[in-house]
């Protein structure tokens, strides 16, 4: 049961609709957020206006469409990664890989995916990995001629450009993901673009999938400004390099989410101000969440109760034509490329 917090008369794209029960959420390392600094991000259907989508985007930074893609489509990639990677021993035994259930006999560090601080040692993982984003049903779904017509109407585009590195990756129960960053760290080479970040899997909120910092665009910005300042004795390939001196090593702001939030609230915090939440949402096979450069997240330590394995794609657009980051155009993802 959904109830609506507003109760007078707002903006469509201003209402939220909160389930009563907020999730545990917390990061690769510390302890759980405070139930205060928690929320749900707020829902769009599928069918909303253009105009709708389009205030909800430039108002909050992100846009999160319910059922935009064909739900089996989806799971069909799903199906298709883990059966690509069962040789591993990821899943556990007797489950079908369109579930993607893990293996909880195994160490789940063994088993982190891209992004997850630390690849596996073993290099047959790594293998399979990288040659996940070439699978052909893959690279198939992400020409998806529904899907690309979306990005290009919901940009006033002509013509869209998807970056060739992309990011298919896993996240185990209990194991490592991604920490707290926003794209533009990685990014820093040509102009402004949109990320769509696909949860291949129904993913409950504590299930591994991402949160973001509520109206974190401007502390993004801040953060990018002040990089950008302390940077100007650097060479050109020191400035757009992600993993520099004033990032954590794989060029995180932090992968511990409680931290980060008491900083960013005291250094970018006003007092006529309602603090900053990290909103989540249970993700279903087929939603889309679209977010700016600037728009803090991270991924949520994966503690799903059914032993999923979250699977996700981070994908990037550019207008066709436009200044790409040309490093992220030579080849699909590789260990060690780095980007």
């Amino acid at each position: 049961m959904a109830t609506t917090t507003q109760s007078t008369a707002v903006p469509a794209h201003q209402l939220v609709h909160e389930p009563q029960h907020l999730p545990d959420l917390r990061s690769n390392h510390g302890a759980y957020l405070a139930r205060s600094s928690v929320g749900w991000l707020k829902e769009t259907s599928a069918n909303t206006s253009l105009e709708e989508m389009r205030a909800r985007y430039s108002a909050d930074g992100y846009l999160f469409i319910k059922g935009l893609l064909p739900r089996e489509d989806v799971l069909d990639v799903r199906q298709m990664y883990f059966e690509h990677l069962a040789p591993t021993g990821i899943l556990k035994p007797g489950t079908s890989p369109r579930d993607g259930i893990f293996n909880d006999t195994q160490n789940p560090i063994v088993h982190n995916g891209v992004g997850g601080t630390d690849l596996p040692e073993d290099a047959e993982r790594q293998r399979l990995l990288e040659s996940a984003h070439t699978l052909p049903g893959y690279l198939a779904f992400l020409e998806q001629p529904v899907f690309r017509a979306f990005v290009r109407k919901l940009m006033g585009w002509d013509r869209d450009v998807i970056l060739k590195r992309t990011l298919l990756r896993h996240n185990v129960p209990n194991g490592l993901s991604t920490g707290c960053h926003y794209d533009r760290i990685f990014l820093r080479a040509g102009e402004e673009f949109l990320t769509a970040w696909i949860p291949f899997g129904d993913c409950t909120a504590e299930g591994g999938g991402l949160m973001y910092l509520e109206n974190s665009t401007d502390v993004g910005k801040a953060i990018e400004a002040d990089f950008t300042k302390r940077a100007e004795h650097f060479t050109p390939e020191e400035r757009i390099n992600g993993f520099n001196q004033n990032m954590a090593k794989d060029g995180q702001l932090s992968h511990n989410v409680v931290e980060l939030d008491a900083e960013i609230n005291l250094t970018y915090g006003k007092p006529d101000e309602k603090r900053r939440r990290w909103l989540a949402a249970d993700f279903t096979a087929g939603d889309v969440v679209f977010h700016n450069p600037y728009m803090i997240h991270g991924a949520v330590k994966n503690e799903d109760r059914l032993g999923r394995i979250r699977l996700g794609s981070d994908l990037r657009f550019y207008p066709e034509g436009g200044d790409i980051d040309e490093r992220w155009m030579r080849d699909v993802w590789r260990p060690n490329d780095g980007l």
